[in-house]
């Protein structure tokens, strides 16, 4: 049974469907504009805001994995996707992964970049300094934020200025309705479920990934049978760091999964 809650989403283009699902703290807007646009002139794009995001109201309870999935299946169908590629960073790569477990006939294609398996005891602790620092002050969680999500190469060429203005756009984006996303960043255990994806998929990882490092993404690719791994340069901030890089390798993946799905060919 799925969830029919409906999230709030952008929705751009037609073709076949692209479903992209948004990391911590993020938005629609902020974690895919740049690929919306370049991938709506072939694509239905669907790019969702989860539970605190956009104008989705943030839950009254815990968030559930599971309900998320069915939400995005929801979501998806709304806009008319029976069937779609899906993209997720973060926790939107651990949501992916659950709705690829969950409804395999549904994704064609899977791109999980900064994903996880299973919560461990030093990101639990992370996370639950993440909770405290935005209930104490969200521009110290932002300070935070940039000394861990972004790669050393992008730290070590900004000015005084650059990194006021990377702090100040982290502070604008985070207030006590991301505390959920945060909770359930705490107690992803996806052990059970993520054997049973079978889309073809590619893990992709930041080989200078503070918040789940990459041992993290190697694990899920070799959960997953038809995956294939690729680690670049770059933090966890990778859509924000080097976003050219970053969504040059998600159209690059979808497009050529499409095109073999339409030539009845294996990419």
């Amino acid at each position: 049974m799925i969830n029919s809650t409906v999230l709030d989403h952008i929705t751009a283009g037609t073709g076949p469907g692209l479903v992209l699902i948004h990391g911590t703290g993020a938005d629609a807007a902020s974690n895919w504009g740049p690929l919306v646009e370049a991938a709506s002139d072939r694509y239905t794009v669907v790019a969702m805001n989860l539970p605190g995001a956009g104008a989705t109201p943030a839950p009254d309870g815990p968030l559930d994995l599971d309900e998320l999935a069915g939400q995005v299946l929801a979501t998806a169908r709304a806009a008319g996707l029976e069937r779609f590629h899906l993209v997720g960073h973060s926790i939107g790569a651990v949501i992916a992964t659950a709705v690829a477990a969950r409804e395999p006939s549904a994704v064609d294609s899977l791109l999980l970049h900064a994903g996880w398996v299973t919560t461990g005891p030093r990101e639990a602790f992370m996370f639950d300094l993440w909770a405290r620092l935005l209930r104490t002050d969200p521009a110290l969680l932002a300070r935070h934020l940039v000394l861990t999500a972004m790669g050393p190469g992008l730290l070590g060429a900004l000015d005084d200025q650059q990194f006021a203005e990377l702090a100040a756009g982290f502070t604008a984006s985070l207030d006590e309705r991301v505390l959920p996303q945060i909770d359930l960043d705490g107690r992803i255990d996806l052990s059970d479920s993520v054997g049973r994806v079978v889309a073809p998929t590619l893990v992709l990882a930041g080989a200078d990934d503070q918040i789940v490092p990459p041992h993290h993404q190697r694990e899920l690719a070799e959960a997953i049978d038809d995956s294939r791994y690729l680690e670049v340069p770059g933090g966890h901030g990778l859509p924000f760091e080097d976003p050219d890089r970053f969504f040059s390798i998600i159209t690059g993946f979808v497009d050529a999964q499409q095109t073999a799905a339409q030539a009845g060919t294996p990419a």
